[in-house]
C-alpha cells in the first residue's frame, strides 16, 4: 500500500469514526421506552460503574467491551480509589504500581516514571487514558513525565500478556488504563457529588490538593469540573546519591585531575562523590484543571471533556557526564553539563469525546465511541537558556460495535485510527520531525457458558512512518492473534491457557533517532530499515477461590523475533557512547502471583495475609541479557480491618541483579518496610479517609534496576505521608 493510498485510507477513518459519533442520535429512538425502566437502567449503569472490581471468586472483570470474563490478558490487576491513595507516593503513575505483581518503574526521577511490566518499558508498554493513549511523548525517552495525575483518577487497569489485542500493537509488553470522571456517565444521587484528597509528606516536602465535583442539571445533563495541584523539594535519601561504582568512578577522576593540575576540578568529583542526604534538582511542581459535560438520555450516554496539564521538574543528570554542542558557528564547545540545572515544562492541552449508544434487543447491543486530541509540548531548559523544545499533535479514535450478551457469541469488533505529528528542535534533538499514522481493525469473541470456554482475538494494523526532513517512508502491515481455553470445573477456580502471536512495527525513535541524548547518556542512531517485531507468546495461569483465600497465578514464555533494542558500538561521539538500535531474536520467561488469605475473619474484624511475587527473564539470541530487566521481588503484608480502621504493615524485598549487558552495572538488592493506619472517622460514610503512612522505615537506599538513572537517582528516603480523601 503506497503513501498516498495510506493516508487517505486513515483520514477516511477518522471521517467515519467522527461520523459515527455525530450520527449517533438515530439509535436513541428507542429513548422514550428506555426512560420508562430508568430505575432499573440506573441500577444497570450503577452496576456498569463497578463491573471491574473482583467479584466474590476473585474473578477479574475489567472495561473490555461485550466479554464476561476477559482471560486473554490473565495477569489483570485493577487498583481502586483506596490502593491508590495508599501507594500515591510521587505524582507519577509508574511509581504508584510498583507493588503489583509483575510491575515496576522507569523511576528516572521523582518527576518522570512510566510503568514496566514483564520487564517491557518504553514503546512496549502503552498507557491509557480511558481506552485511547495519553497522547503525550513518555514513550520516547524516560525523562518525559506521564500526563496523569494519580490523584483525580477514579480507577486504573493494569493489562499484562495479549492486551495488544485491546490497544495497540505498541502493548506487546502490557497495558496500564487510567480511568477517571472526566467524562460523566450517570446522573448523580445527589444535586451534586463532590471528591476531595489533600496530602503532605516530610521526604519530598510535598502539598498536594485535588478536588472534582459533578452536578446535575436537569435529569438528564451532568457537569463535572476537577483539578489538582502538587509541588515538592528536592528529595531526601537514606545515604549516598551514588551507587558505590559510579562514586569510586568519580574519585579515581579526581585522582587524574590531581595528577594533572586540575585540583579544582578534582574537587568537583570528590563533592559530587560524596552528596548524600538528599538529591539536588529533584524538585517539581505540577498542577491540571478539567471540564466535562455528560449527556444521559435512557441507557445511551454521550459526552466530552476538555484538560490542561502543566508541570516542572529537574533532570537529573548523571555527574561527571561532558559532552559538546556546536557553537554559533558550528565550532564545537566543551560545556559539562553535570553542572548545569536542567528542567522540562511540559504542557498539554487535550479534547475527548466518548459515546455509548444503546442499539436494542438485536444482534449488536451497544456502539461505543471514543476520541482523543492532544496538542503537547514541553521544553528542556539549560540554565536559563532553551535547549530542546518537543512537539506533539496527535489524535486517536475507536468505535466498538458490542454484540448481544444474549448469543452464543460474546465480544465487540472495532475500528481504531490514530495520528501523530511530532518534531523537536533544539541542540538535543535527537529525532527528525515524523508523521505516523496507523489504522487498525480488531475483533475479541468468548464462546461457551459451560466448564469450558473458548476464547479468541485477533488484531490488523497498518502503520505509515514518515520523516519529513529525511526524505523517508515506512510502511507497516502487522497482524496479531490469540486463543484462550479456560476450564471451570472446580468450584471457585478458573485455569487457562491461552497462545498469542503478537507484532509490532518500528516506532519513529527507533527508525530516525540520530543524536545526542543525554536521558540515556547516549548518542543513539536509528535504523530506517527495521523490520516488525513479531512475539509468540504462552501463558498459563490459575485464579479463583481456595477456601476463604483467593489466588492468581500465571507463567508465561515469550519468543520474540527480530526484537527491537539499543547496543553499544563501542564509538564516541560528542563525549557520549555512541548506541545504535538493532535487532535479534530474544526469549522472556517470567512467574506473577498473589495470594491473600484471612487468618481472622469474624463479625467487625478482619485479619487479611497478601502475598505477592514477580519474577521475569529475558535473555537476546546471542546469550547476553536483555537491558534493565527487573530482579526478583517479593512482597508479604498483614493487614487489620475493622469498620473505622484498617492497620497494614508490609515487607517489599528486591534480589540483587547481576544479569547484566557490557554497559550496565550490577544492582544490589534491598528491602523496604512500609506501614500505614486508615480512619474512617464516619460510619454513615466510609469514603471519608484520613491516612497516615510511613514507607521505607529504615531508611535504606535502594535503587530500580530497571532505571536508566538508579547509579545516581535512588529511591526516596523514610518518609512520613499523612492524607485525607473526602467523598459526599
Amino acid at each position: 500500500m503506497n503513501t498516498t493510498i495510506r493516508l487517505a485510507s486513515s483520514r477516511l477513518a477518522l471521517a467515519a469514526v467522527i461520523g459515527l459519533a455525530c450520527s449517533g442520535a438515530p439509535a436513541l429512538a428507542n429513548t422514550d421506552d428506555a426512560a420508562a425502566a430508568q430505575p432499573a437502567q440506573d441500577e444497570a449503569l450503577e452496576d456498569d460503574l463497578h463491573n471491574r472490581q473482583a467479584d466474590e471468586e476473585g474473578n477479574i472483570i475489567v472495561s473490555a467491551s461485550g466479554l464476561k470474563e476477559l482471560d486473554v490478558l490473565a495477569g489483570t490487576n485493577v487498583v481502586e480509589v483506596a490502593q491508590i491513595q495508599r501507594d500515591a507516593v510521587t505524582g507519577q503513575i509508574g511509581d504508584l504500581l510498583t507493588k503489583l505483581p509483575g510491575v515496576s518503574a522507569t523511576s528516572f526521577a521523582p518527576g518522570s516514571s512510566r510503568p514496566v511490566l514483564r520487564g517491557q518499558q518504553g514503546e512496549r508498554v502503552r498507557v491509557l487514558v480511558d481506552g485511547v493513549g495519553t497522547a503525550d511523548v513518555s514513550n520516547t525517552s524516560v525523562d518525559h513525565a506521564t500526563t496523569i495525575e494519580p490523584i483525580t483518577v477514579e480507577r486504573i487497569e493494569v493489562l499484562r500478556g495479549p492486551a495488544v489485542l485491546l490497544y495497540g500493537s505498541q502493548a506487546i509488553g502490557g497495558a496500564v488504563n487510567v480511568i477517571d470522571k472526566r467524562i460523566p456517565t450517570r446522573m448523580p444521587d445527589e444535586d451534586f457529588h463532590l471528591d476531595a484528597f489533600a496530602g503532605v509528606d516530610s521526604a519530598t516536602n510535598l502539598r498536594t490538593g485535588a478536588a472534582s465535583l459533578d452536578a446535575g442539571i436537569g435529569e438528564s445533563l451532568v457537569v463535572h469540573i476537577d483539578g489538582s495541584w502538587r509541588q515538592t523539594d528536592d528529595m531526601e535519601i537514606g545515604g549516598f546519591q551514588l551507587s558505590e561504582s559510579l562514586r569510586d568512578e568519580l574519585l579515581e577522576e579526581a585522582a587524574e585531575k590531581d595528577a594533572d593540575g586540575e585540583p579544582e576540578e578534582a574537587a568537583e568529583y570528590r563533592e559530587a562523590a560524596a552528596q548524600r542526604g538528599f538529591v539536588p534538582n529533584s524538585d517539581m511542581e505540577s498542577w491540571t484543571i478539567n471540564a466535562g459535560l455528560g449527556l444521559i438520555l435512557g441507557q445511551s450516554t454521550f459526552g466530552a471533556s476538555l484538560g490542561w496539564y502543566d508541570t516542572n521538574y529537574g533532570v537529573i543528570k548523571r555527574p561527571g557526564l561532558k559532552h559538546e554542542h556546536g557553537g554559533e558557528e558550528g565550532a564545537p564547545e566543551a560545556e559539562e553539563e553535570g553542572e548545569e540545572i536542567v528542567r522540562i515544562g511540559l504542557e498539554q492541552f487535550r479534547a475527548d469525546f466518548k459515546g455509548d449508544i444503546y442499539l436494542g434487543e438485536g444482534a449488536f447491543e451497544r456502539l461505543k465511541l471514543r476520541v482523543g486530541y492532544s496538542d503537547y509540548t514541553h521544553t528542556e531548559f539549560e540554565g536559563a537558556e532553551v535547549g530542546t523544545t518537543f512537539d506533539s499533535t496527535s489524535v486517536e479514535a475507536r468505535a466498538e460495535l458490542v454484540q448481544s450478551a444474549a448469543g452464543a457469541l460474546r465480544g465487540s469488533t472495532g475500528i481504531q485510527f490514530s495520528h501523530r505529528d511530532f518534531f523537536a528542535v533544539g541542540e538535543e534533538a535527537y529525532v527528525a520531525p515524523n508523521l505516523t499514522d496507523q489504522l487498525a481493525l480488531f475483533t475479541l469473541q468468548e464462546w461457551g457458558t459451560g466448564p469450558i470456554q473458548i476464547e479468541a482475538a485477533a488484531r490488523a494494523e497498518f502503520t505509515n512512518v514518515e520523516a519529513q526532513t529525511l526524505g523517508i517512508t515506512r510502511d507497516y502491515d502487522t497482524f496479531s492473534g490469540a486463543l484462550g481455553v479456560v476450564y471451570e470445573g472446580i468450584e471457585g477456580m478458573r485455569f487457562g491457557l491461552n497462545g498469542s502471536r503478537a507484532e509490532r512495527a518500528p516506532s519513529a525513535e527507533e527508525l530516525f533517532s540520530d543524536g545526542p541524548h543525554i536521558a540515556t547518556q547516549a548518542y543513539e542512531i536509528g535504523d530506517p530499515d527495521l523490520v516488525t517485531e513479531r512475539a509468540w507468546g504462552l501463558e498459563a495461569y490459575a485464579r479463583g477461590s481456595i477456601g476463604a483465600g483467593t489466588l492468581n497465578l500465571t507463567v508465561f514464555k515469550q519468543w520474540f523475533d527480530n526484537y527491537i533494542f539499543l547496543e553499544e558500538t563501542g564509538l564516541e561521539e560528542d563525549d557520549l557512547p555512541v548506541f545504535e538500535y538493532l535487532q535479534q531474536d530474544a526469549d522472556f520467561f517470567g512467574v506473577e502471583a498473589e495470594f491473600s488469605y484471612p487468618v481472622i475473619d469474624t463479625e467487625g474484624f478482619k485479619l487479611l495475609t497478601d502475598v505477592r511475587a514477580s519474577y521475569v527473564e529475558a535473555e537476546l539470541a546471542d546469550g547476553t541479557a536483555v537491558p534493565r530487566i527487573p530482579p526478583l521481588s517479593l512482597l508479604g503484608a498483614l493487614e487489620a480491618q475493622t469498620d473505622a480502621f484498617d492497620l497494614r504493615g508490609e515487607v517489599q524485598w528486591f534480589d540483587d541483579q547481576n544479569r547484566v549487558t557490557s554497559f550496565e552495572t550490577p544492582t544490589d538488592g534491598f528491602t523496604l518496610v512500609n506501614a500505614l493506619v486508615a480512619w474512617r472517622p464516619f460510619a454513615s460514610n466510609r469514603n471519608v479517609t484520613v491516612q497516615l503512612a510511613a514507607d521505607n522505615i529504615f531508611d535504606v537506599n535502594g535503587r530500580r534496576h530497571a532505571s536508566f538513572t538508579k547509579d545516581f537517582v535512588p529511591l526516596v528516603g523514610r518518609n512520613f505521608r499523612t492524607s485525607v480523601r473526602l467523598s459526599f
